[in-house]
Protein backbone atom coordinates (compact mmCIF):
# COMPACT_ATOMS: atom_id res chain seq x y z
CA UNK A 1 0.00 0.00 0.00
CA UNK A 2 1.13 3.64 -1.24
CA UNK A 3 2.34 5.68 1.94
CA UNK A 4 -0.33 8.40 0.65
CA UNK A 5 -3.10 6.39 1.09
CA UNK A 6 -2.02 4.77 4.72
CA UNK A 7 -1.13 7.88 6.71
CA UNK A 8 -3.57 11.17 6.78
CA UNK A 9 -2.19 14.62 6.97
CA UNK A 10 -0.55 16.25 9.90
CA UNK A 11 -0.19 13.70 12.55
CA UNK A 12 -3.36 12.77 12.97
CA UNK A 13 -4.47 9.63 13.08
CA UNK A 14 -1.01 8.53 14.11
CA UNK A 15 0.36 7.74 17.10
CA UNK A 16 0.96 10.91 19.27
CA UNK A 17 4.92 12.13 19.48
CA UNK A 18 5.74 11.68 23.14
CA UNK A 19 8.36 13.89 24.92
CA UNK A 20 9.07 11.57 28.20
CA UNK A 21 12.93 11.48 26.94
CA UNK A 22 13.30 14.96 26.14
CA UNK A 23 16.10 15.07 28.63
CA UNK A 24 19.90 16.01 28.86
CA UNK A 25 21.76 13.49 27.18
CA UNK A 26 19.44 12.89 24.61
CA UNK A 27 18.09 16.39 22.89
CA UNK A 28 20.52 19.16 22.29
CA UNK A 29 18.95 22.09 24.85
CA UNK A 30 16.29 21.68 27.76
CA UNK A 31 14.43 24.64 29.41
CA UNK A 32 14.88 24.63 33.35
CA UNK A 33 11.52 23.45 34.61
CA UNK A 34 8.77 26.34 34.58
CA UNK A 35 10.44 28.46 31.72
CA UNK A 36 8.64 29.65 28.55
CA UNK A 37 11.36 29.29 26.49
CA UNK A 38 11.19 31.86 23.84
CA UNK A 39 14.93 31.15 22.21
CA UNK A 40 15.68 28.38 20.31
CA UNK A 41 14.66 27.75 16.76
CA UNK A 42 12.97 24.24 17.51
CA UNK A 43 9.69 22.84 16.86
CA UNK A 44 7.20 21.98 19.92
CA UNK A 45 7.78 18.20 20.50
CA UNK A 46 3.53 18.28 19.86
CA UNK A 47 4.50 19.67 16.30
CA UNK A 48 6.97 16.44 15.69
CA UNK A 49 5.36 13.96 13.39
CA UNK A 50 6.41 10.73 14.97
CA UNK A 51 3.73 8.66 13.58
CA UNK A 52 4.14 10.04 10.06
CA UNK A 53 8.15 9.43 10.00
CA UNK A 54 7.63 5.46 11.29
CA UNK A 55 5.41 4.69 8.67
CA UNK A 56 8.22 6.40 6.17
CA UNK A 57 10.60 4.34 7.32
CA UNK A 58 8.62 1.05 7.40
CA UNK A 59 7.70 2.14 3.52
CA UNK A 60 11.16 3.14 2.76
CA UNK A 61 12.43 -0.33 4.60
CA UNK A 62 9.68 -2.51 2.73
CA UNK A 63 10.37 -0.36 -1.00
CA UNK A 64 13.88 -0.30 -1.43
CA UNK A 65 15.08 -2.86 1.19
CA UNK A 66 18.96 -3.85 1.39
CA UNK A 67 19.39 -0.93 -0.78
CA UNK A 68 18.25 1.74 2.44
CA UNK A 69 20.65 0.12 4.55
CA UNK A 70 23.67 0.64 2.28
CA UNK A 71 26.25 3.29 1.47
CA UNK A 72 23.41 5.60 -0.91
CA UNK A 73 24.82 7.31 -4.09
CA UNK A 74 27.19 10.13 -3.43
CA UNK A 75 25.13 12.82 -4.34
CA UNK A 76 21.57 11.71 -2.95
CA UNK A 77 19.13 8.89 -4.01
CA UNK A 78 18.33 9.99 -7.28
CA UNK A 79 14.01 9.76 -6.69
CA UNK A 80 14.83 12.17 -3.89
CA UNK A 81 16.61 14.83 -5.90
CA UNK A 82 14.07 14.39 -8.81
CA UNK A 83 11.30 15.19 -6.25
CA UNK A 84 13.03 18.45 -5.01
CA UNK A 85 14.11 19.49 -8.22
CA UNK A 86 10.62 19.54 -9.43
CA UNK A 87 9.93 21.25 -6.20
CA UNK A 88 12.08 23.85 -6.98
CA UNK A 89 10.82 25.19 -10.61
CA UNK A 90 12.30 26.41 -13.07
CA UNK A 91 15.92 24.98 -15.03
CA UNK A 92 16.77 22.77 -12.02
CA UNK A 93 17.11 19.15 -12.37
CA UNK A 94 18.18 16.23 -10.37
CA UNK A 95 21.47 17.20 -11.29
CA UNK A 96 21.57 20.49 -9.59
CA UNK A 97 20.47 18.38 -6.60
CA UNK A 98 22.87 17.48 -3.27
CA UNK A 99 21.54 16.02 -0.38
CA UNK A 100 23.65 17.09 2.91
CA UNK A 101 23.07 16.72 6.86
CA UNK A 102 21.22 19.82 6.49
CA UNK A 103 21.80 23.62 6.15
CA UNK A 104 24.60 23.32 8.67
CA UNK A 105 26.65 20.81 7.09
CA UNK A 106 26.24 22.02 3.89
CA UNK A 107 27.71 25.54 5.57
CA UNK A 108 30.52 23.89 6.97
CA UNK A 109 31.04 21.93 3.15
CA UNK A 110 30.99 25.40 1.06
CA UNK A 111 32.73 27.24 3.58
CA UNK A 112 35.67 24.63 3.36
CA UNK A 113 35.54 23.38 -0.22
CA UNK A 114 34.81 27.32 -1.89
CA UNK A 115 36.87 29.09 0.32
CA UNK A 116 40.64 29.25 2.06
CA UNK A 117 40.93 30.20 5.40
CA UNK A 118 40.95 34.29 5.72
CA UNK A 119 38.88 34.57 2.09
CA UNK A 120 36.13 37.12 3.67
CA UNK A 121 32.61 36.20 3.82
CA UNK A 122 30.28 38.98 3.27
CA UNK A 123 26.77 39.27 5.72
CA UNK A 124 24.03 41.01 6.23
CA UNK A 125 24.41 43.17 10.08
CA UNK A 126 22.45 41.23 11.61
CA UNK A 127 22.03 37.14 10.49
CA UNK A 128 21.47 33.70 11.99
CA UNK A 129 24.09 33.83 14.48
CA UNK A 130 24.69 30.06 14.59
CA UNK A 131 25.44 30.31 10.93
CA UNK A 132 28.22 32.83 11.41
CA UNK A 133 29.60 30.99 13.77
CA UNK A 134 29.88 27.79 11.20
CA UNK A 135 31.90 30.32 8.76
CA UNK A 136 33.69 31.55 11.20
CA UNK A 137 34.85 28.47 12.83
CA UNK A 138 35.95 27.64 9.13
CA UNK A 139 38.82 30.60 9.48
CA UNK A 140 36.60 32.75 7.31
CA UNK A 141 36.24 36.46 8.60
CA UNK A 142 32.69 38.13 8.45
CA UNK A 143 32.37 41.55 6.80
CA UNK A 144 29.13 43.02 7.34
CA UNK A 145 26.95 45.38 4.42
CA UNK A 146 24.60 47.53 5.27
CA UNK A 147 21.22 47.69 4.05
CA UNK A 148 18.03 48.84 4.74
CA UNK A 149 14.05 47.28 4.95
CA UNK A 150 14.20 45.74 1.65
CA UNK A 151 17.55 43.67 2.48
CA UNK A 152 21.57 44.19 1.81
CA UNK A 153 22.27 47.26 -0.22
CA UNK A 154 23.90 46.04 -3.26
CA UNK A 155 25.76 49.05 -3.95
CA UNK A 156 27.58 48.58 -0.38
CA UNK A 157 28.36 44.71 -1.07
CA UNK A 158 30.09 45.86 -4.46
CA UNK A 159 31.91 48.83 -2.34
CA UNK A 160 32.64 46.47 0.25
CA UNK A 161 34.21 43.58 -2.18
CA UNK A 162 36.24 46.35 -3.82
CA UNK A 163 37.50 47.19 -0.54
CA UNK A 164 38.72 43.80 0.49
CA UNK A 165 40.31 43.51 -2.51
CA UNK A 166 42.33 46.52 -2.28
CA UNK A 167 43.38 45.34 1.06
CA UNK A 168 44.61 42.17 -0.08
CA UNK A 169 42.04 40.10 0.86
CA UNK A 170 40.22 37.40 -1.26
CA UNK A 171 35.88 37.42 -1.34
CA UNK A 172 34.58 34.62 -0.46
CA UNK A 173 31.02 34.68 -1.24
CA UNK A 174 28.37 36.73 0.55
CA UNK A 175 25.64 34.84 2.85
CA UNK A 176 22.20 35.76 2.61
CA UNK A 177 18.58 34.50 4.32
CA UNK A 178 16.05 36.13 2.01
CA UNK A 179 12.96 34.28 3.07
CA UNK A 180 11.72 34.97 6.35
CA UNK A 181 14.91 35.87 7.53
CA UNK A 182 16.36 34.95 10.96
CA UNK A 183 16.47 36.77 13.12
CA UNK A 184 13.64 39.63 11.64
CA UNK A 185 11.02 37.19 9.90
CA UNK A 186 11.76 39.88 6.69
CA UNK A 187 11.07 39.34 3.00
CA UNK A 188 13.17 40.15 0.89
CA UNK A 189 11.42 41.63 -2.37
CA UNK A 190 12.16 40.18 -5.76
CA UNK A 191 13.68 43.72 -7.36
CA UNK A 192 16.48 43.76 -4.56
CA UNK A 193 17.06 39.40 -4.77
CA UNK A 194 17.59 41.01 -8.50
CA UNK A 195 19.91 43.55 -7.95
CA UNK A 196 22.00 41.46 -5.67
CA UNK A 197 22.51 38.65 -8.03
CA UNK A 198 23.30 40.92 -11.02
CA UNK A 199 25.96 42.99 -8.27
CA UNK A 200 27.47 39.77 -6.97
CA UNK A 201 27.87 38.55 -10.83
CA UNK A 202 29.11 41.99 -11.63
CA UNK A 203 32.33 41.49 -8.84
CA UNK A 204 32.52 37.76 -9.48
CA UNK A 205 31.21 36.75 -5.93
CA UNK A 206 29.39 34.00 -5.12
CA UNK A 207 26.11 34.17 -3.26
CA UNK A 208 25.02 31.32 -0.71
CA UNK A 209 21.29 31.69 0.12
CA UNK A 210 20.03 29.85 3.69
CA UNK A 211 16.49 29.30 2.57
CA UNK A 212 15.75 27.33 6.03
CA UNK A 213 12.35 28.72 6.00
CA UNK A 214 11.34 28.87 3.02
CA UNK A 215 8.72 26.04 3.30
CA UNK A 216 6.75 28.01 5.91
CA UNK A 217 4.95 30.93 4.69
CA UNK A 218 2.10 31.27 7.35
CA UNK A 219 -0.46 34.07 5.47
CA UNK A 220 -1.79 33.66 2.07
CA UNK A 221 0.05 34.97 -1.03
CA UNK A 222 3.02 33.57 -3.41
CA UNK A 223 6.23 33.74 -1.70
CA UNK A 224 9.25 35.68 -4.33
CA UNK A 225 11.60 33.23 -6.29
CA UNK A 226 14.50 32.10 -4.97
CA UNK A 227 18.20 33.60 -5.94
CA UNK A 228 19.09 30.93 -7.37
CA UNK A 229 15.69 30.40 -9.45
CA UNK A 230 16.45 34.08 -10.17
CA UNK A 231 19.93 33.31 -11.04
CA UNK A 232 19.19 29.86 -13.53
CA UNK A 233 21.61 28.42 -10.39
CA UNK A 234 24.49 30.04 -11.88
CA UNK A 235 26.80 31.29 -9.23
CA UNK A 236 24.37 30.55 -6.19
CA UNK A 237 24.33 28.13 -3.99
CA UNK A 238 21.05 27.19 -1.97
CA UNK A 239 20.53 25.49 1.03
CA UNK A 240 17.32 24.06 2.58
CA UNK A 241 16.53 21.41 5.07
CA UNK A 242 13.82 19.13 6.21
CA UNK A 243 14.99 20.57 10.03
CA UNK A 244 12.05 23.29 10.22
CA UNK A 245 9.19 21.19 7.79
CA UNK A 246 9.58 17.60 9.43
CA UNK A 247 12.35 16.87 12.24
CA UNK A 248 15.90 18.20 12.88
CA UNK A 249 16.73 14.49 14.00
CA UNK A 250 16.54 13.46 10.65
CA UNK A 251 19.72 15.61 9.61
CA UNK A 252 18.63 16.01 5.95
CA UNK A 253 18.74 18.63 3.58
CA UNK A 254 19.59 19.73 0.00
CA UNK A 255 21.60 22.36 -1.83
CA UNK A 256 20.87 23.48 -5.21
CA UNK A 257 23.31 24.74 -7.38
CA UNK A 258 25.07 24.64 -10.84
CA UNK A 259 25.65 20.87 -12.00
CA UNK A 260 29.35 21.14 -12.44
CA UNK A 261 29.62 23.04 -9.02
CA UNK A 262 27.27 20.02 -7.40
CA UNK A 263 29.33 17.43 -8.83
CA UNK A 264 32.16 19.35 -7.35
CA UNK A 265 31.01 19.11 -3.78
CA UNK A 266 29.75 15.48 -4.29
CA UNK A 267 33.35 14.06 -5.46
CA UNK A 268 34.29 16.00 -1.21
CA UNK A 269 36.04 13.11 0.33
CA UNK A 270 33.16 12.78 2.53
CA UNK A 271 30.82 11.76 0.41
CA UNK A 272 33.60 9.66 -1.72
CA UNK A 273 34.08 7.72 1.25
CA UNK A 274 30.66 7.32 3.09
CA UNK A 275 28.28 8.04 0.29
CA UNK A 276 24.91 10.31 0.69
CA UNK A 277 24.59 11.43 4.41
CA UNK A 278 21.64 10.37 5.84
CA UNK A 279 20.58 7.72 3.10
CA UNK A 280 18.24 5.93 4.56
CA UNK A 281 16.65 9.14 6.08
CA UNK A 282 16.50 11.01 2.81
CA UNK A 283 14.57 7.29 1.46
CA UNK A 284 12.09 8.21 4.33
CA UNK A 285 11.73 11.71 3.04
CA UNK A 286 11.61 10.09 -0.92
CA UNK A 287 8.06 8.17 0.00
CA UNK A 288 6.80 11.49 1.82
CA UNK A 289 7.26 14.02 -0.74
CA UNK A 290 6.81 11.37 -3.90
CA UNK A 291 3.17 10.38 -1.78
CA UNK A 292 2.35 13.77 -1.27
CA UNK A 293 1.76 13.68 2.71
CA UNK A 294 4.79 15.90 2.64
CA UNK A 295 2.78 18.65 1.37
CA UNK A 296 -0.70 17.77 3.11
CA UNK A 297 2.14 18.12 6.46
CA UNK A 298 3.65 21.13 5.68
CA UNK A 299 -0.54 22.38 5.77
CA UNK A 300 -1.25 21.39 9.00
CA UNK A 301 2.10 22.36 10.07
CA UNK A 302 1.95 26.02 8.58
CA UNK A 303 -1.77 26.25 10.58
CA UNK A 304 -0.34 24.96 13.84
CA UNK A 305 2.70 27.60 13.45
CA UNK A 306 0.02 30.28 12.17
CA UNK A 307 -1.98 30.04 15.77
CA UNK A 308 1.47 29.85 17.33
CA UNK A 309 2.80 32.99 16.04
CA UNK A 310 -0.72 35.42 16.53
CA UNK A 311 -0.46 33.47 20.39
CA UNK A 312 2.44 35.73 20.86
CA UNK A 313 2.49 38.26 18.64
CA UNK A 314 -1.85 39.84 19.54
CA UNK A 315 -1.36 40.13 22.90
CA UNK A 316 2.35 41.74 22.76
CA UNK A 317 1.30 44.07 20.14
CA UNK A 318 -1.82 44.92 22.87
CA UNK A 319 0.25 45.93 25.62
CA UNK A 320 3.53 46.85 24.24
CA UNK A 321 2.89 48.03 20.71
CA UNK A 322 2.54 51.51 21.88
CA UNK A 323 6.48 51.67 22.36
CA UNK A 324 7.88 48.61 20.81
CA UNK A 325 8.27 47.55 17.50
CA UNK A 326 6.82 44.18 16.99
CA UNK A 327 7.61 43.02 13.85
CA UNK A 328 4.51 39.93 12.74
CA UNK A 329 6.38 38.19 9.98
CA UNK A 330 4.62 36.23 7.54
CA UNK A 331 6.41 33.06 8.17
CA UNK A 332 9.20 31.29 9.92
CA UNK A 333 9.76 30.82 13.30
CA UNK A 334 10.37 34.40 15.03
CA UNK A 335 9.00 37.55 15.93
CA UNK A 336 11.65 40.41 15.87
CA UNK A 337 11.09 43.17 18.77
CA UNK A 338 13.06 46.72 18.74
CA UNK A 339 12.78 48.65 22.03
CA UNK A 340 12.98 52.48 21.62
CA UNK A 341 16.64 54.43 22.83
CA UNK A 342 17.46 54.38 26.56
CA UNK A 343 16.25 50.55 27.23
CA UNK A 344 18.98 48.04 27.63
CA UNK A 345 19.36 45.03 26.48
CA UNK A 346 20.74 43.38 29.91
CA UNK A 347 17.99 45.49 31.59
CA UNK A 348 15.40 43.37 29.29
CA UNK A 349 16.84 39.92 29.14
CA UNK A 350 16.86 40.14 33.10
CA UNK A 351 13.47 41.18 33.42
CA UNK A 352 12.28 38.64 31.05
CA UNK A 353 13.72 35.89 33.00
CA UNK A 354 12.94 37.46 36.29
CA UNK A 355 9.09 36.63 35.08
CA UNK A 356 9.97 33.03 33.55
CA UNK A 357 10.69 33.98 30.32
CA UNK A 358 13.95 33.22 28.27
CA UNK A 359 14.65 35.16 24.93
CA UNK A 360 17.26 35.35 22.26
CA UNK A 361 19.39 39.11 22.49
CA UNK A 362 20.02 40.80 19.39
CA UNK A 363 22.78 41.39 19.68
CA UNK A 364 23.97 37.61 19.15
CA UNK A 365 22.66 38.27 15.80
CA UNK A 366 24.99 41.20 15.07
CA UNK A 367 25.24 44.56 15.04
CA UNK A 368 21.42 45.98 15.72
CA UNK A 369 20.86 49.59 15.53
CA UNK A 370 18.39 49.30 18.40
CA UNK A 371 18.30 47.43 21.16
CA UNK A 372 16.60 44.12 19.90
CA UNK A 373 15.42 40.79 20.80
CA UNK A 374 14.08 37.87 19.01
CA UNK A 375 11.33 35.29 20.32
CA UNK A 376 10.70 32.54 19.26
CA UNK A 377 6.76 31.00 18.49
CA UNK A 378 8.11 27.40 17.26
CA UNK A 379 8.25 26.09 20.83
CA UNK A 380 5.70 26.07 22.95
CA UNK A 381 1.47 25.88 22.59
CA UNK A 382 -0.33 28.79 21.88
CA UNK A 383 -1.88 28.94 25.50
CA UNK A 384 1.58 28.90 26.61
CA UNK A 385 2.62 31.80 24.41
CA UNK A 386 -0.59 33.70 25.41
CA UNK A 387 0.64 33.18 29.09
CA UNK A 388 4.39 34.21 27.95
CA UNK A 389 3.08 37.25 26.32
CA UNK A 390 1.57 38.79 29.22
CA UNK A 391 4.48 38.01 32.13
CA UNK A 392 6.48 39.91 29.48
CA UNK A 393 4.09 42.72 29.12
CA UNK A 394 3.71 43.14 32.73
CA UNK A 395 7.95 42.81 32.99
CA UNK A 396 8.81 45.21 30.57
CA UNK A 397 6.55 47.58 31.56
CA UNK A 398 8.69 48.04 34.28
CA UNK A 399 12.08 48.93 32.28
CA UNK A 400 10.74 51.53 30.44
CA UNK A 401 12.67 54.71 31.00
CA UNK A 402 10.66 57.36 32.69
CA UNK A 403 9.89 60.25 30.58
Amino acid sequence: MALGTSVPAGTAGSPPSRDEQWTPGIVQSVSPPGTFDLGPGYLEPALLPVGLLDAAYRQALTEFGTAALSYGADQGALPLREALAARAGGRCGPGNVLVTGGISQALQLVSTSMAAPADVVFVDRTSYDLGRRIITDCGLPLREVPGDAAGMDPAALVAAVAAERAAGRRPAFVYLNPTFHNPTGAVMPVPRRRALVSAAAEVGLLIVEDDAYAGLGLDHGELPVSCAELAGYHGVIRLCTFAKTLAPGLRLGWLLADPSLVGRLAGHGMFVSGGCVNHLASLAATVLVRDGCYDRHLRWLRGQLRARRDALAVPLRHQLGHRVDISCPRGGFFLWLRFPDGEREPDLLAAARQAGVVAAAGSRFGTVSRTSLRLAYSFNSPARLTEAASRLGAAWETTAPSS
